[in-house]
């Protein structure tokens, strides 16, 4: 098919036909290679109006239709045997890579490879000695035995060896590898075991706290509770005995509100003291837990939770208080009192015997101080009767 080349190649590009089209007078050009005819026209109008083609061979004319190359019958013929030449060059003889087309028919005896002519002639195998492919292949048919024993033995080029070292260090680092998530695995499962015995024994001792809160308020809540129920229902029941008719009714109801109401004033009110709970979990993590390592985690002591009351001196709203502090201001008064009386005490010390005066009006304010404190005292053990 090589021979028919020539005939398979378009007149304008040179090149084998693609998309063969012929024209009316039986010439056959490529689609591309027309089309590039008809753009090459110099008048735009007559190409709107009237698209007319010569010939690049024999100049003949041809009015086209508006579709253009495109209504030109396709050489199928021609174009099936391009598609065959086409193929079997594919399968044919191999050309030379330096030179386009060249086939690779002598050996070259120095290089030990196949050449083209070219190469000979004018390529860089110019002057070598020459052998043709048929004498080649006998000759070389030895050769190719030689090479797979060669190759067969192992420490040819020693690459077996070096895939087995290969191997073996990458199994030894795989080892290392697995030995050491191992590690990672035991370390962190160690941490995770006492961080988890240190987290449950901080809610352990809460747990223990709230319960202890439960205990001590429950209780009291409940007592208040009643108290307050009691005091709801004295409330109903003075709000149904107003509106009694019957004065019998009326009057029970009423003896009985008032012996409930005494009973309820003698109810004790439980004091209220100001609980804290100590120390707060979240200060000793941040304070102290962050800035232990790991290593020492577990020598960290659970803190000791407790319930902490603060007594707010709560005398104040005692009744002794009152009267401790009532004796006070009496003291206070008669002291101020014994100071007015005894003011020439002051002016005394211009006369001589001043000494003297000084030791009579001593005595005297002692005197009025004594009696006076009798006078609190008495003054106390009544207050104190009112009160308790």
């Amino acid at each position: 098919m090589n021979n028919f080349e020539e005939e398979l190649t378009c007149s304008v590009c040179y090149n084998i036909f693609e998309d063969p089209r012929i024209l009316p007078c039986s010439h056959t050009f490529c689609r591309s290679c027309l089309e590039s005819v008809i753009n090459s026209l110099d008048s735009f109008l007559w190409r709107l109006s009237l698209v007319r083609l010569k010939c690049p061979s024999c100049r003949n004319v041809t009015e086209l239709s508006p579709a253009g190359v495109n209504a030109l019958p396709i050489n199928f013929a021609l174009k099936s045997i391009i598609e065959k030449y086409k193929t079997e060059e594919q399968h044919s003889m191999a050309t030379c890579p330096d030179h386009h087309r060249q086939p690779l028919n002598v050996f070259c005896l120095k290089d030990r490879k196949l050449v083209c002519g070219q190469c000979l002639t004018v390529g860089q195998h110019q002057g070598h000695p020459i052998d043709d492919p048929e004498s080649a292949y006998i000759k070389e048919r030895e050769t190719a035995s030689k090479f797979l024993a060669a190759l067969s033995d192992k420490s040819f080029t020693g690459v077996t060896a070096v895939i087995q070292t290969l191997e073996e260090q990458m199994t030894h680092c795989k080892s290392v590898v697995q030995e050491d998530k191992r590690e990672v695995l035991s370390f962190f499962e160690g941490i995770s075991d006492i961080l988890e015995q240190k987290k449950q024994g901080l809610l352990a001792a809460l747990n223990n706290v709230n319960k202890e809160v439960s205990e001590i308020y429950a209780p009291q809540i409940e007592q208040m509770k009643q108290i307050e129920d009691e005091q709801l229902d004295i409330i109903s029941l003075c709000s149904s005995t107003s509106e009694e008719s019957s004065p019998l009714t009326f009057l029970e109801n009423i003896h009985k509100i008032r012996q409930r109401m005494k009973a309820l004033k003698k109810q004790p009110l439980i004091p209220v003291q100001s609980v804290d709970i100590y120390p707060r979990v979240g200060k000793v993590l941040t304070s102290e837990w962050m800035d232990t390592s790991l290593g020492e985690i577990h020598l960290k002591p659970l803190p000791k939770i407790n319930l902490r009351f603060e007594n707010k001196n709560s005398s104040k709203s005692n009744p002794g208080y009152q009267i401790y502090k009532c004796i006070l201001l009496t003291i206070l008064w008669v002291f101020v009192i014994l100071c007015i009386w005894n003011m020439d005490l002051f002016f005394s010390f211009e006369n001589g015997n001043w000494k003297q005066h000084i030791s009579e009006n001593m005595q005297t304010l002692a005197n009025n101080m004594c009696s006076n404190l009798d006078n609190v005292k008495a003054g106390s053990r009544v207050i104190r009767e009112l009160f308790c």
